[in-house]
Parts: C-alpha cells; structure tokens; sequence
C-alpha cells in the first residue's frame, strides 16, 4: 500500500475507502488511495490482500453502480463529499467469457404440439425437451437433428429435469406420473412412477455431492404433495405432506434439505432422511411461483464446468462437485429468492431465520420465474408485467430493470459466466441483455409463436428455444 502514498501531492487530497466482499467482509480495513487509483489498481490492491497467487479479475460496485473511472471522477460527478468513507465492494468475476448470441443454428422440428421445456444436460452435450405431443425428445447437438423420441407419457410432458452426474433424465406429466429416461438410449429406465394425483409442477433431484451416483430426486405436484424417488429402488421413498393447496416448485439445496413453494402462500423447508418438516417461510400474500437457490448453477452441473472435463468414476465427481459447492458457497448460508402472484419477491437465508431477510418490490404483475447467476452475486425475475428485472443477489437491493419485451416474459436462463441474461417471452423473442451495462445486447425474433422455454447451455456454447410454434431453436455466438 505505500508505494501509492507518494502520488498524493500531484492528485490533492486522497479518498478514504473501506473494500468489502458483496457479503459485506472487510478486506485490509480504512486505505486512503489517491484519486487516481481506478478499477484496475483496485484489482492489483485486491489480489494482493488476498494473496491470491494467480491473479483474478474483479468488478468495483459503490452503491450497486459498477466504478469504471478513477476515485476523484466519480466523487465530482457523484457530487460525493471527500470526509466520507467510500465503501467500495469488490466482485469476483468469472475468468472466462461466454460468447453473446446473436444468431439461430438450427430450427428443428419434430414435435406436434407446444414444447413446454427444454434443458442441456449438466456437461452441455445433450438437450432435452419436453411436449404437449407427450413426448420427450433428446437432440444431437453435433448435427443438430433429433436423436431419440422417448414415448411413455399419457399426456403432456410439463417439466423435464437431468440428474447432475447426466446419468438420467426425468419427466413429469399433466396426468401426474414421472418417467426416468436413460439418455444414452432414449429408453425408459423402468415403469412409469406413479402416485400423485396431479399433474407434476417441477423436478429437482439431489445434489450430486451429497450423494453420488445420483439416485434420488423430488417431484412437486398440484395433488399439494411433493414426493422424493429412487431410481434405483423404482419407488417413491418419501412423501412430503403438509401444503394444504398445490405444490408449484421444488428445489432440492446443498445443504440437504428441499424446499417446496405452494399456492397456500407458503415455502416448506423439508429434512430428506424422514421427510420431517424443518421450517415454514411465511410472508407472501398470493400463490409462489418460483424459487431460486444462490448455488443452483453448480447443483446444476455437479462436476461438469466450462472446460469440458468428463469423470470416469462417481467418487471423484463427488469430490469435485463438493470442492465447486463448497467454494461458491463460501463462508455464507445458501440464500433462496421466491417470486409470487402477490407481485413482490422474497429473499431468504433458511439456514439461519424463517424470517424473510428483504422484501423486493417493483414489479407491476405476478412474477413468473426467479434465477440466481451462477456465480450468486444477481437474481433476475421474470415477470408477466412485461420486464425483467435484476437485484443484488446478496442485499437483495433492485439493481436495473431490463424493458424491451412487448409480451409477458415466461423464463430467463444465464450464461455461465454471469455476464449476460437470456429471456423468452410471449411476444415470440428471445432477448439476451448485458449485465454490465443494463442495455439490450441481442434481440432474437424467429420464432412463429409464444416462447415458453429457454435454456443456455452449462458450457456457454449454446441456447435452445421451444414454444408454441412447436419447433426447437438453437443458437450460437
């Protein structure tokens, strides 16, 4: 730090600052830095109180705006007085970049009805979707075409999910039953799994660093139960019983426990090895939606990450997808965001209080759909208001509003290095928006109809589209 001091005379009087980590962490105490020092400085002082033997890149944020100009030009133009202690907190950045999207590959068709899912496996090798044909259809993502027409299903196919080791694929249907599929073959792997009353709202199954290979997973149903499988059992093994109307979403956590949003206004924390009923998050006026873990994109991928590397046993992919938890999670509780028809959004910490920690408002209509980025730092929501939104995924403070959409947006998906935000909406465009600089990146019209489903792929690489237009779209950078 005092090879700056010398500078001080040519620059006047220096800014006193305070770096903290988005947690609020300080790093080094109170520094007093000249005003010429800028992002780039920052980095250097940054990687080097954390001795980081490898230089990383890191984004500077003073009240939720990103410094990009040296200290003294955002104090004038801020009109920030110099007495004050500016605190500045630093954000890791990822230290590849993902390519924006900005054409369609390839326009497929083969389904007869609505695609109503689409989702890359966890290496990005393989996509899946789902249908109104009742079908599950699993594409080549070399040539583009379609690889397997999966047939089981009585009636709409509504939600599809992959194991995190890509070992399964499961689907849940309008007539309540769930299919595991084995996506090497396209085959079921078993009977069809029976036992709500309902049709199937969502699919989550459990992190694969608790447990691997991967065996169990959990259904959420408008029967107001959620139920917990095993594949290799071929049987339901828990019910989780206690919503009073429709279970809406489901998601299983890194810590071990499920989390279940309802119709009756309630989230339910849940205990995996009885089924036991830990905590109940109350707050919300109306039906939730949606709900969003802080560390979904590495529950997601398990092992896989943007290099590509595959496992050839299940203990090393357990080793690596805890080492990728385990450092995503850091020293903070996993946070959860629901989304609800009372038009507002929660923030949560679970593990700590069953007392919201904020209360984010500003959207205009139900919120359809809530996403962390994979790195924790935003939350994006999906609203049928016609926008999307971003908040700080820590504060949980609103960040921008994205307006570009002229439809209800249905669902958003990241790109893997957090940079860029992918929505799909009524309207039948695909928009992809920077995060940097809060603006529309890339329009994508094309499609015929409403776009139901978007997903952008775990390496980056790709994004698939499905609607009401019955086709699958793939686009690339």
């Amino acid at each position: 730090m005092m090879e700056m001091e010398g500078e001080q005379a040519e620059t006047g009087k220096s800014v006193m600052c305070v770096l903290t980590d988005p947690e609020g962490t300080t790093l080094g105490g109170t520094m007093y830095l000249p005003q010429n020092v800028g992002p780039l400085q920052l980095q250097q002082i940054v990687n080097t109180l954390l001795k980081n033997e490898e230089k990383l890149p890191y984004a500077f944020y003073i009240s939720n705006q990103e410094l990009l100009v040296p200290l003294g030009n955002y104090l004038e133009k801020n009109k920030v007085s110099m007495e004050k202690t500016l605190s500045i907190v630093y954000q890791p950045q990822a230290v590849f970049r993902i390519r924006p999207i900005n054409r369609c590959s390839a326009t497929i068709a083969g389904h007869t009805e609505a695609v109503l899912s689409v989702a890359f496996s966890p290496d990005g090798r393989q996509l899946a979707s789902g249908s109104g044909d009742t079908t599950v259809r699993l594409w080549d993502l070399n040539t583009q075409t379609p690889m397997f027409t999966c047939t089981g299903h009585k009636n709409w196919v509504l939600c599809i999910a992959w194991s995190p080791d890509g070992k399964y694929l499961v689907s849940g249907s309008k007539s309540g039953e769930l299919i595991c599929w084995d996506p090497q073959t396209g085959k079921p792997s078993g009977n069809p799994l029976t036992g709500h009353k309902k049709w199937i709202t969502g699919i989550s199954w459990e992190p694969v660093h608790l447990n691997a290979p991967c065996r169990r997973f959990v259904s959420a149903s408008k029967d107001g139960d959620a139920r917990i499988w095993d594949v290799s059992l071929k049987k339901c093994v828990i019910c989780l019983s206690g919503h009073t109307l429709a279970v809406t979403c489901v998601k299983w956590g890194g810590d071990g426990v499920i989390y279940t949003g309802s119709q009756d206004c309630t989230i339910k924390v849940w205990e995996t090895s009885q089924g036991k009923l830990i905590r109940e998050l109350k707050g919300h006026g109306h039906w939730v939606n949606s709900l969003a873990l802080s560390t979904e994109y590495v529950l997601r991928t398990g092992a896989f990450d943007h290099t590509g590397k595959q496992y050839t046993s299940a203990e090393e992919m357990k080793k690596v997808a805890l080492e990728r938890y385990n450092k995503m999670k850091g020293n903070a509780p996993e946070r959860l965001v629901s989304g609800s028809d009372d038009f507002t959004m929660f923030l949560w910490e679970p593990a700590v209080s069953k007392h919201h920690k904020v209360r984010m408002t500003g959207h205009q209509q139900l919120v359809n759909h809530v996403y962390f980025s994979p790195d924790g730092l935003w939350v994006a929501s999906a609203s049928f208001d016609k926008s999307v939104k971003l908040w700080n995924g820590t504060t949980g403070e609103f960040v921008a509003a994205f307006r570009g959409h002229v439809g209800p947006v249905y669902q958003i998906s990241w790109s893997a290095d957090s940079r860029l935000l992918l929505s799909g909406s009524k309207d039948s465009t695909l928009k992809v928006w920077d995060i940097r600089t809060k603006k529309l990146k890339q329009d994508l019209p094309g499609h015929a109809d409403e776009v139901f489903a978007v997903d952008w792929s775990p390496d980056g690489e790709k994004v698939a589209s499905g609607g009401k237009d019955r086709v699958l779209k793939l686009w690339m950078g």
